[in-house]
């Protein structure tokens, strides 16, 4: 990377203590995340900020405060920056604005902070496209739902591609099993809990968002309040949004308990988190860096062999496909 050339990353896990949504290996993804970024991919310590639930936290990770540090880093960033995000918490998905959108009923995905003010796949699209030309930013999100979390970014390995259907068929023997606890908040309980705080009467959880958190709930829902329509699909050209989902949209990512994984530490993780952990761990130091794709493929493999279902994805440019992940080399080429 050329001098001077930032690297930040925001780093969210929710652990929802003390609900009944609780899960266990959230904070620890992002604590294994930030070793990894400062120890092996060049991140200052200064530059990566760390949001939790836990106990304690000066900062949690609410939809307002998550927000805002995705826009600080928006604002600090420069041609050539690398912004990275890792979400480790709850996914779901949540009736799209428009009913019939493209002549269906259809649902969007988002990402659900711990006061349930969700950040939707729009929000991660109008956060891409204020990023000046030639800053990279990454997106990891181990929650369930996940697939296509930056709307409109286009498939390179999921549902609909041939990468995606290799990468999934299971060996002869295969002695699949479901693992680990869902990380996946139905959007139903969400719209039982918020309808709950809310003055308005609707069935849209949206409705709800608006009248709570104002104008620190998604973009998505200002559109729907203001009657405006979503842009079409091809209104979005090739851009630097990299998207490293935990599962497919209609697939739930794994929270795994202490012991669940061979050879681990005693630690509870999120599935996906960990498996990107260990094949990055796998690498020499100074050996070229792992393409995104081939990060993805990996990722699906090794969670195929430790008996998890889920089936992670990558959306972005085809250029990005093969680049680097977190553009390791990227900087001599810019």
């Amino acid at each position: 990377m050329e001098a001077g050339k930032k690297r930040l990353a925001t780093l969210v896990g929710c652990n929802y203590f003390d609900t009944r949504n609780e899960l266990r290996g959230c904070i620890n993804d992002v604590d294994s995340m930030r070793g990894l970024l400062v120890g092996r991919f060049g991140f200052r310590p200064e530059d990566v900020a760390v949001i939790t639930d836990e106990p304690g936290s000066e900062v949690l990770p609410t939809g307002k405060n998550i927000r805002a540090a995705l826009r600080s880093m928006a604002d600090r960033a420069e041609p050539g920056d690398v912004l990275f995000f890792h979400f480790s918490g709850h996914g779901t998905l949540v009736p799209a604005v428009e009913p019939h959108h493209h002549g269906r009923s259809r649902r969007d995905e988002a990402i659900v902070p711990v006061d349930f003010n969700l950040i939707t796949d729009v929000d991660f699209r109008q956060l891409v496209d204020r990023l000046p030309p030639g800053v990279s930013f990454t997106i990891i999100s181990d929650s369930c739902h996940s697939g296509g979390l930056i709307d409109q970014e286009k498939e390179q390995i999921g549902p609909n591609s041939a990468a995606s259907a290799r990468a999934a068929a299971p060996p002869p023997d295969d002695r699949r099993r479901s693992r680990g606890a869902s990380r996946t908040l139905p959007c139903e309980d969400i719209l039982q809990h918020v309808s709950s705080l809310s003055a308005v009467e609707s069935e849209h959880v949206g409705d709800h968002l608006l009248d709570i958190f104002g104008g620190d709930a998604s973009a998505k829902y200002f559109s729907r309040s203001t009657s405006t329509p979503e842009p079409p699909a091809d209104a979005v050209g090739a851009d630097d949004g990299i998207l490293l989902s935990g599962c497919q949209t209609n697939e739930t990512s794994a929270d795994t308990g202490p012991g669940e994984e061979e050879g681990e530490d005693g630690k509870a993780y999120g599935a996906f988190s960990n498996s990107v952990r260990l094949v990055l761990g796998e690498q020499e130091e100074g050996e070229g860096g792992m393409s995104n794709r081939e990060l993805v493929l990996r990722a699906r493999k090794l969670l195929r062999e430790r008996g998890f279902e889920q089936h992670p994805c990558l959306y972005c440019s085809d250029e990005n496909a093969d680049a680097p992940f977190l553009w390791q080399q990227q900087g001599e080429q810019l």
